[in-house]
Order: C-alpha cells, then structure tokens, then sequence
C-alpha cells in the first residue's frame, strides 16, 4: 500500500496485522479520486482545504490520501486498538498527524460543528453498519448538505439508503463495490 498523489505520493503505508482490517486496494483508491476530482458532480474543490471523516479509517489510507492531495484537516475512527496503532504510525509516517484526530470508534465522535464535506465509509462487509453510521453522524452534526459520502462495500451486498442521500455514481471492482452518495437533506 503506498499513496497515490500528492505531496506524500510514493509514501509506503504500514500494513494492518492479521486479517482483521481490509485496506482500500490501490487501484480502487486511485480510481475513487479520480471519479471525485473529474465527476460532473465532483471536482478539486471537493479535497482543497477540506474536512474529511474516514469513519472506519484502518490503516487511514482513504484519508491519507486525501490530506495528501490537499485537505485541510483528517478524522480517522479505529475501533480495534492494535489496527489504531497502525493508523498513527502511518498518520506519523506521512507527516500529517498533526492535522489529524484519532478516535476509538465513530460511535465516540462528539457532537460538533466540523461538517465535514467528504466521508469515507469503508466498514466490515456484510454487517449493515452504513446506515447506522450515517444516522450517528447526522445525529451528531458531523454532516452537512452537500456532504459526499463515499462508501465501500462487497460487491454481491445491496446498499440502501433513505431519502437524505442521493446516489451520484456506483463502479463496481472484482470483490468491492464503491458508491458516491450525496446528503441533501
């Protein structure tokens, strides 16, 4: 796993132990922020000096990559201590720790005022939590309209949500399927 793009482009990421955490495949990243820089819906402005959320962070690669290629300011949630410890040795490694806020679990985010504009929802397949997720968020004021949420789930798994997001776009890889989302509400 390495960045893609961006001034910690080339940086070679600390892997997750065990089997436990799936990171984000490089060519899935890549194609992610390609269609979030160059969509109709998307652009740059989308990254630059933004507030990211990467609500089931992992290694972090996600929100790595998108401090690399110009946000503002990440936060990463981790539940499993010993795949957190990975996160801030990479958040470390990539200099940008200290734009960074760790949490135990997105569960644990306090309520705030941050809205963040770009969310990343990558969980563990197969076990419902994006909708739960989003309503914490929501709940939480971690959303705003016109948030992009971008989620990873298994390919053969079926994601609906309710009438506050709007689906953008959908690319389907050999295991996992990306969805671009939109909170209108």
């Amino acid at each position: 796993m390495r960045i893609i793009a961006g001034k910690y482009k080339g940086t070679h990421l600390y892997p997750p132990a065990g089997l436990e955490t799936r990171p984000t495949a490089d060519r899935v990243r890549q194609t992610l922020f390609d269609m979030l820089i160059h969509a109709e819906w998307g652009g740059q402005y989308f990254l630059q000096d933004s507030l990211v959320l990467d609500a089931f962070a992992g290694t972090g690669a996600l929100g790595i990559e998108a401090l690399s290629r110009g946000a503002r300011k990440g936060f990463f949630c981790e539940k499993n201590k010993s795949t957190r410890q990975i996160l801030e040795k990479n958040l470390t490694r990539c200099h940008c720790h200290l734009n960074s806020v760790i949490y135990s679990d997105y569960q644990a985010l306090p309520i705030t005022e941050h809205h963040c504009n770009l969310v990343f929802l990558d969980p563990p397949y197969r076990k419902n939590l994006i909708p739960y997720t989003l309503k914490t968020l929501e709940n939480k004021n971690w959303l705003s309209t016109r948030s992009i949420i971008i989620t990873e789930i298994a390919q053969d798994e079926n994601l609906m949500l309710n009438d506050n997001y709007h689906m953008l776009a959908e690319r389907n890889f050999k295991n996992t399927c990306l969805k671009f989302w939109v909170k209108r509400k």
